[in-house]
């Protein structure tokens, strides 16, 4: 009997680890809710409602195979002892994961539980990242080998073991877990039918624009792929996502419309971001120390001393005075999403307006994304935050934002509604109404609206004079070309190494 181990890769095509068991003989497909998962601050109950969904739908789909899903709730590899006791299995099959310490640390436990027991464990990659990397020369052509690899169809049965006595268990949820109710009714749903019907209303109509509309909280929801919640839980592989963005290219080869024009120009920008994604989760794949040390190690007490916890707690509620940050928090608690601009603001204010330490702040920011992927998240809050060493400082100005990307106030009035009659002159700064104004459309700064928690201005030029001193001295910049050796991008040349998507 092969046992399948399901983890972020809940779907049924294009996944190796269950393709491969069914060649093999007799197959158990299987999940184990972990409690330390449920435990971990990362973990939010959306989360939780989100992996209900996908499990009950690849329950569904496994069972037309004439397969079942078999669910457990425990620890690894304590749930696999049980079930090697109830039904003994002589291979285990999965995916390759790049999580966090949590995950890290599982992966050890069972490998070493299965060489105690002579049991093989058959990993096979499902992205562009390659474990126990030499060197980043050469990474982009590896990329490109896995990426255009053939498809795998889904099996056109899984032949079963299940029988008499063997209890699948019951679909996990908020109640039987013992965790809150999710508090995100607008989240995005989970499955394979949702993210297929995504990649497909993407690459046939909503991505015309996308190279424009991905900046704009306005336009990015509809814009926007709305694939990373996908790409992170599995319910896609980024194989079927790369080559489905491949043939809408290929089909649009001979269009010389303006139309096409458009397309072919986002086409490639998403194209981009794909690469990006697995450039991200390679860092913590090659360093998994990022999730809680700075990149460039001289860089290690820059702000620790100095957190804030009422500035943390402003922000993270969405109560900085700044409208276009509060807006973009608010919006992404009760979403579990907001784009990448706004994501990079969020930090950029946390860090340097407000010089809070990014791990706490990527810590409230990672529990609250649905899409949240371990790799590309620390090592984004990091470069956000200044601490790579490699890349430039990205200071985002949260009243240019305003100008630039919600001018007419559309995002911010639905999200901050004590600033729905303010006039578009005064959404960028609404505390340089005038008293009279601020009682007439009823929000009066410091009472309906908050006052802002600091001067960006001021607070932005402290920020740079302390980091810029950190990183002018003889260890920063030893531990910079380190960091760029291991980490840096190799792929375009004419371009900067190490340089990273501009958000």
């Amino acid at each position: 009997m092969n046992v399948v181990w399901l983890k972020r890769d809940l779907r049924l095509a294009d996944h190796r680890p269950l393709v491969e068991a069914c060649a093999r003989g007799q197959v158990l497909v299987l999940y184990v809710v972990e409690p330390d998962w449920l435990a971990q601050p990362e973990t939010d109950p959306s989360h939780v409602a989100f992996l209900e969904q996908g499990l009950a739908e690849l329950r569904e789909g496994l069972r037309r195979l004439g397969g079942e899903l078999v669910i457990r709730v425990g620890s690894l590899p304590g749930a696999f002892e049980a079930l090697h006791r109830e039904r003994p299995f002589t291979a285990l099959f999965s995916h390759e994961e790049t999580g966090n310490e949590v995950t890290y640390a599982r992966d050890k436990r069972v490998a070493h539980w299965c060489r105690a027991q002579g049991i093989p464990w058959h990993e096979f990659p499902q992205t562009g990242v390659v474990r126990r990397l030499g060197g980043r020369d050469g990474w982009s052509r590896r990329w490109e080998e896995r990426m255009r690899a053939p498809l795998l169809p889904a099996p056109g049965a899984v032949p079963s073991v299940h029988g008499p006595g063997l209890d699948p268990g019951p679909l996990p949820d908020e109640s039987t877990l013992g965790v809150a109710r999710s508090s995100k009714p607008d989240a995005q749903q989970g499955g394979m039918r949702a993210a297929e019907a995504a990649l497909d209303s993407f690459l046939s109509a909503r991505g015309q624009d996308y190279a424009r509309a991905m900046s704009s909280p306005v336009t990015a929801w509809d814009g926007c792929s709305r694939l990373s919640v996908a790409l992170a839980h599995g319910h896609l592989s980024m194989r079927q996502v790369v080559h489905a963005t491949e043939a809408r290219r290929r089909a649009l080869a001979d269009d010389r419309s303006a139309e096409a024009g458009r397309w072919r120009t986002s086409l490639r920008a998403f194209d981009a971001r794909l690469r990006w994604h697995c450039h991200f989760v390679q860092k913590l794949e090659s360093e998994p120390e990022i999730e809680f040390r700075n990149f460039n190690r001289a860089l290690d007490g820059l702000r620790e001393a100095d957190f804030r916890e009422d500035r943390f707690a402003a922000w993270a509620r969405g109560e900085t005075g700044y409208p276009m940050v509060d807006a973009c928090m608010r919006a992404l608690l009760q979403t579990g999403w907001i784009n990448f601009r706004m994501r990079a603001m969020l930090v950029s204010f946390a860090s340097y307006d407000l010089w809070l330490h990014w791990r706490r702040t990527g810590l409230h920011l990672a529990r609250h994304f649905l899409d949240f992927e371990a790799g590309i998240h620390w090592s984004q809050v990091q470069m956000q935050s200044g601490t790579t060493g490699i890349n430039t400082l990205r200071i985002y100005s949260p009243t240019k934002q305003v100008l630039d990307h919600d001018p007419h106030g559309t995002f911010i009035r639905r999200w901050v509604p004590a600033l729905a009659r303010v006039p578009e002159g005064f959404l960028a700064e609404p505390w340089a109404m005038p008293p009279l104004l601020q009682r007439a459309v009823g929000c009066v700064i410091g009472q309906d609206y908050p006052t802002p928690i600091v001067d960006h201005k001021a607070a932005v030029a402290e920020a740079r004079k302390r980091l810029s001193a950190f990183r002018r001295t003889p260890e920063a910049k030893r531990e910079s070309a380190r960091v760029m050796q291991q980490h840096g991008s190799r792929k375009r040349p004419g371009r900067r190494p190490g340089m990273a998507p501009r958000p």
